[in-house]
């Protein structure tokens, strides 16, 4: 593998690689570099979908002209590790390594919609042996300043990814990820779904069915009432309650109906019925019958 300093030859076979779509490994690959060279390149310059070579070719020539003097720091005997490295010296992985993965995993959430700085201190306190640290902590460890990562943990805080706790004795704040933090993002995330499944069901009921806006917002109902009934689990209680009222409806009819005649029948909108009618038939056991019970009933006298 190639070693040194990136050049701006190698920043642009990057970009070129990013623009196809190319994994870390890859480009790693045409340049003759590890995998974390390239991943801690693209990652301190923007991420995958805002890297550009010439950018990232200037930043680096700014940081070394304005890098600050190294300050001498005692070393444990035998390591040539610095003093970020000694935090996670104990507890197995060779620092450097630990150091390219906290890069990485970085990457990775800038690149699904992350800001950079609130990237880099989510990744960090995950790493980190006691999953928290203080603004000081993070500060020195990212190198940005203290306004930084204060905007970067409230947005955080907003995600309801991170808890702050004050300790007795403390001047500063320490910011945790606890135990439940991946559970209550999965909920988040369920709720928005939902919230968002309403919302166009609201307008599906508005422009109704027959129209190209209903239709369109009855698909986007019924692709996030998916999602969130996936992540959440069975049908709550009210739309099982609309699936049990069509299926009594139709029974009392003793012959087939349309949408328009359910809705009209029952006073609902149609695509109040639509949905019921999904919940009682759609592609995940519900409410339907399987095939034998099916074809048992067909021939029934």
């Amino acid at each position: 593998m190639g070693g040194g300093r990136l050049t701006a030859e190698d920043r642009r076979v990057i970009e070129a690689g990013l623009s196809e779509g190319l994994a870390y490994a890859a480009i790693a690959r045409r340049l003759g570099r590890a995998t974390s060279s390239v991943s801690r390149e693209v990652a301190r310059n923007g991420g995958p979908g805002a890297y550009r070579a010439e950018h990232a070719d200037r930043a680096d020539a700014w940081r070394r002209r304005n890098r600050p003097p190294r300050p001498a720091a005692p070393r444990p005997a035998g390591s040539g590790a610095g003093p970020d490295h000694d935090a996670y010296a104990p507890y197995g992985p060779d620092p450097d390594a630990v150091h390219a993965y906290v890069d990485k995993f970085a990457g990775l959430l800038i690149s699904v919609g992350l800001p950079r700085t609130a990237a880099r201190v989510l990744a960090c306190l995950v790493t980190a042996p006691s999953g928290a640290g203080t603004s000081a902590e993070l500060t020195r460890r990212l190198k940005v300043s203290p306004a930084s990562v204060s905007k970067a943990v409230g947005y955080l805080e907003g995600l309801d990814v991170l808890t702050r706790k004050h300790e007795p004795g403390r001047r500063q704040d320490r910011y945790v990820i606890d135990e439940d933090v991946w559970l209550r993002a999965w909920l988040t995330s369920a709720h928005k779904n939902a919230a968002c499944a309403a919302a166009a069901r609201e307008g599906a009921d508005l422009f109704g069915l027959d129209t190209p806006t209903g239709a369109r917002l009855r698909t986007m109902y019924t692709f996030f009432a998916g999602i969130h009934r996936n992540m959440t689990g069975p049908p709550i209680a009210g739309a099982l309650d609309d699936a049990l009222t069509v299926l009594a409806a139709l029974f009392h009819a003793a012959r087939p109906l349309t949408t328009g005649e359910l809705a009209g029948a029952l006073g609902w909108p149609e695509s109040r019925v639509a949905t019921a009618v999904e919940e009682a038939a759609g592609s995940e056991p519900r409410l339907r019958l399987t095939p034998a019970q099916r074809a048992a009933l067909d021939a029934a006298p």
